[in-house]
């Protein structure tokens, strides 16, 4: 399969990735801008949609509907920020809706502390 890819979220985050040819649409932290730029993107034809962690939640709003087609795929990236571990149950939902499981696991998805003891 081919098609087209662009990648949502800050400056810092997007410049590697439009370095490489992907469409870019760079936001701020600004709730409405990040939902006008998902709906630009989701009407863009594109096959991948790479949304970095930190604009995901607002993004989601505009591009979790199409989750039930082939394309677009959207992928959550981590990035500068400490995860919230949105990109991880992102991450597991297409996984689940591609094989019919859940590869990732619930464990992994509750935690976002050091188990480790002092």
């Amino acid at each position: 399969m081919e098609g087209r890819a662009a990648v949502l979220g800050q400056a810092d985050f997007v410049m590697p990735f439009a370095a490489m040819g992907l469409e870019a649409y760079t936001v701020t932290d600004d709730r409405q801008q990040i939902i006008a730029s998902a709906k630009k993107a989701a009407a863009g034809g594109y096959a991948l949609i790479i949304l970095a962690e930190d604009v995901a939640a607002h993004a989601l709003e505009v591009l979790d509907p199409l989750a039930g087609g082939a394309t677009p795929c959207v992928v959550v990236v981590p990035f500068t920020t400490e995860s919230t571990g949105l990109a991880t149950r992102a991450l597991a939902d297409v996984l689940k809706v591609a094989t019919g499981i859940n590869i990732v696991g619930q464990a992994r998805l509750t935690t976002n502390q050091d188990s480790r003891k002092v």
